[in-house]
């Protein structure tokens, strides 16, 4: 059984402005060129490689960060390998006030959790959230902290759903009765 408490250090998909980056489709996630590449282990330095001023996040990202994204995230195709790319990463999470419906059913039918919350570009813009900042978020309520500045940060809490296919590693691993 996986924990219910998730605990990472955050990258804010942002632009110069500060303004989180919105519509992030999967072709700037995983671009076109790569989807040769059938192993997951190998999709991790290919991630977000198309989306300007975030090239070289796979150099610098450690299993356990969490990402924080703008509105729409995943928008276009139905590629899996825009998931799984964060997956061979270690990325623990995403955090967006909204996905692509085919990137969040990906996402969750991989037992990877992508959470919605408001009010991110907001605290992004204010300072409150910030790449680099340490947050820690209870799944099954949605409370959340930003440990480095003493913010609360909510988040939609997961669906049992979600959870179990969470627990179970993937939809396919999910035994139902």
């Amino acid at each position: 059984m996986r924990a219910t408490t998730l605990r990472g250090r955050v990258w804010v998909l942002s632009d110069s402005s500060g303004r989180l980056i919105e519509d992030i489709d999967t072709d700037q996630i995983f671009h076109n060129a790569h989807l040769h590449i059938t192993e997951i282990s190998q999709m991790g330095p290919h991630a977000l490689g198309n989306l300007e001023g975030w090239k070289d996040f796979p150099k610098k990202a450690r299993p356990g960060d969490i990402l924080v994204a703008g509105r729409n995230f995943g928008a276009g195709s139905s590629r899996q390998q825009a998931v799984d790319c964060f997956v061979a990463l270690g990325i623990t999470a995403i955090i967006a006030p909204s996905y692509s419906a085919i990137y969040f059913r990906n996402a969750v039918n991989t037992g990877f959790p992508v959470l919605r919350a408001e009010g991110l570009d907001r605290a992004a813009a204010e300072g409150r959230l910030l790449s680099g900042d340490e947050i820690e978020i209870d799944l099954q309520t949605g409370r959340g902290r930003n440990l480095t500045r003493n913010e609360s940060l909510n988040v939609e809490p997961l669906s049992g759903v979600q959870r179990e296919i969470l627990e179970a590693g993937s939809l396919f691993r999910l035994k139902r009765d």
